[in-house]
């Protein structure tokens, strides 16, 4: 029978270096840590040939001394824990003392370095472990040759030298995002790629990010007990097609942990397409004590001691700072000088202020002074629709909202604190886009996507009570198959919850006699069709819970206002008032953007007028 002995400490080496030593990035990771835990403040990275070549990292930390060079290399050996008190406190990256000893293992390393204080550096040679004298200014250089040398193996699993790189590039990028206080170089080949000086969190992100996606991107800040959130997320118009662009840190270290990946992503349900991937770079700081980082052997995996209060302050910190409109961002800038009765575009007539829609109108009962058609009701805040209420709301509008006569001269925008920031309406294009002047410029509004995200959001605040009814005066009766019969019958009381009373008019016929108020003048037969199907696809149960948002978008989505329908300068400027007080209002119920800013100076430049 097998006989039970000991492993070699080469052999034990070897094998730990296949969980710790998966690519040249994983040695360029260790070594990266290192180098932070030492205090550097500055960090140089030499690769070749993706790493497998070489990867020399040099620091300006605090050293190494004579004597602990030998035990640097040896398995388990570690200055940072030393009681299980400091395991459950661990503050540096690295803690276990394992992986200097398995990169030996596998490749040629050297460390060169000199403590504070020391008359000159010291050599080790991992091969070998011999000592000698040699010369080094400061700090620590760890030389990593030939990976893998001895593993043949192992080697044929390394990819491309192209896709190696890539992987050190990305690692880089982790610990530069982390520590922007901290200059740091990245060479390949002799040629550098990344010299970043330390600095500012923004503008670190903007130099490894690109601009275009801190332009794109909201400040995250917030402190909730004990934990702390912080970074940018970006915006659905930036989001991305892979998770290329993800960065979550907790105390400091990259992490994929699905507890957070899954927080972040209820926080843009509401605003991106489910196909699509926000970008992101977050730091999540606790107490030490409160999150377990000694769970996987790449340390990139944790768990926290109060799971469900940290998914729950990251989900709520980033919904709040996504639902923010970005219209109260807008830079102040002077407003344009008032334009005179006959000249520039003919359009002036039009800048009237006119009052704010204010709660609700209903748009089937629009005045006959007024000419025009009603904008759909909003719901008030309390998610109860009082019908009386909001047709005095709508006669007092209308009533207000006369357009001015053709001659008359067109007072002067308002400035100052008084403007609102998506400004007043001036026309609409081609009956897809709202124009608007604001102090800054021209605002270009997708009424469709902008009313399609407000009667969203004022549908899922009114299905939160009881929700307003329109009976219809006249019951829409279309045509359905025995599937569709089928789901109206079954799940008759879930449509009644959401404002609907359907029943059979015929064998393979339904009638609505009544829609949600806000949906009063939506295509009902075809809403009802795709709201049917989605019923019969999903158990009620889940359609009720999980799914009742993105039930609530089909609706909202037919209900919202269609392209080619011509609006009136107040039905716009009712729009654009229904978007300054709605969450999230950046973005339609897809992701995509649903307004954009054109400042003056940009379209001076575009004029080339200055110049």
């Amino acid at each position: 029978m097998p006989v039970i002995h000991r492993l070699s400490d080469l052999l034990v080496n070897q094998i730990a270096a296949g969980e710790v030593v998966e690519r040249p990035a994983s040695v360029l990771k260790e070594v990266l840590e290192n180098a932070i835990d030492a205090g550097s403040r500055a960090i140089e990275v030499q690769l070749e040939q993706g790493g497998v070549r070489r990867i020399r990292v040099a620091d300006d930390g605090c050293g190494i001394g004579r004597d602990d060079l030998a035990l640097a290399l040896e398995r388990h050996a570690t200055s940072k824990i030393a009681t299980l008190d400091d395991l459950e406190h661990v503050g540096t990256m690295g803690f276990r003392g394992e992986a200097l000893a398995a990169i030996a293992a596998v490749a040629r390393t050297s460390i060169t370095s000199r403590a504070s204080g020391a008359s000159h550096a010291w050599r080790i040679d991992g091969s070998d472990g011999s000592l000698a004298p040699a010369a080094l200014n400061h700090g620590t250089v760890v030389d990593v040759a030939d990976l893998y040398y001895n593993t043949p193996a192992r080697r044929k699993f390394l990819k491309t030298e192209g896709t190696e790189y890539a992987h050190c590039d990305d690692m880089f990028r982790r610990v530069a995002l982390a520590r922007p206080d901290i200059g740091l170089q990245l060479s390949h080949n002799g040629r550098v790629v990344h010299r970043l000086p330390p600095g500012a969190p923004a503008a670190r992100v903007a130099a490894l990010m690109g601009d275009d996606f801190l332009q794109h991107a909201r400040e995250v800040s917030a402190e909730g007990g004990l934990l702390r959130l912080t970074g940018f997320a970006s915006l659905p118009a930036y989001s991305r097609a892979s998770r290329d662009a993800q960065f979550f840190f907790v105390n400091g270290r990259f992490v994929r942990d699905k507890l957070l990946t899954h927080a972040v992503r209820e926080a843009y349900t509401d605003i991106l397409h489910g196909s699509r991937h926000p970008a992101y770079v977050l730091f999540l700081e606790l107490d030490p004590a409160g999150v377990d980082v000694n769970v996987h052997p790449a340390k990139i995996e944790v768990r926290f001691r109060e799971s469900r209060a940290v998914h729950q302050f990251v989900y709520h910190a980033l919904k709040r700072v996504l639902a923010e409109s970005g219209a109260g961002r807008i830079d102040a800038q002077p407003a344009a000088p008032p334009a005179t009765p006959g000249s520039g575009f003919g359009i002036a007539a039009n800048t009237t202020r006119y009052p704010s829609a204010g709660t609700g109108m209903e748009a089937d009962s629009p005045p006959s002074h007024a000419g025009t058609r009603a904008w759909p009701a909003a719901a008030p805040q309390q998610g109860r629709l009082a019908m009386d209420s909001a047709s005095r709301a709508y006669l007092d509008f209308a009533a207000s909202a006369r357009l001015p006569a053709a001659d008359a001269p067109s007072p002067p925008l308002p400035d100052g604190d008084g403007a609102p920031p998506l400004g007043f309406a001036l026309a609409q294009l081609h009956g897809v886009y709202i124009l608007a002047q604001n102090r800054a410029g021209l605002i270009l509004v997708d009424m469709h996507a902008a009313h399609e995200r407000i009667l969203y959001e004022k549908l899922k605040t009114v299905l939160d009570g009881r929700p307003s009814i329109q009976r219809l005066l006249i019951p829409a009766v279309f045509s359905v198959g025995a599937k569709d019969m089928a789901a109206a019958e079954e799940c008759g009381e879930i449509l009644a919850s959401m404002g609907f009373d359907v029943g059979a008019a015929g064998p393979q016929e339904l009638a609505v006699r009544s829609v949600p108020a806000l949906l009063a003048n939506a295509p009902v037969a075809e809403m009802m069709r795709n709201l049917l199907e989605e019923l019969r696809e999903f158990p009620a149960s889940e359609v009720v819970t999980a799914r009742r948002n993105e039930l609530l978008a089909t609706m909202a989505c037919h209900g919202a206002v269609r392209a080619n329908r011509q609006l009136t300068i107040p039905e716009m400027n009712a729009l654009l008032r229904d978007m300054e007080a709605t969450d999230r209002a950046d973005q339609c119920n897809h992701g995509r953007p649903t307004w954009t800013q054109l400042t003056m100076q940009d379209l001076d430049r575009f004029f080339m007028r200055g110049q």
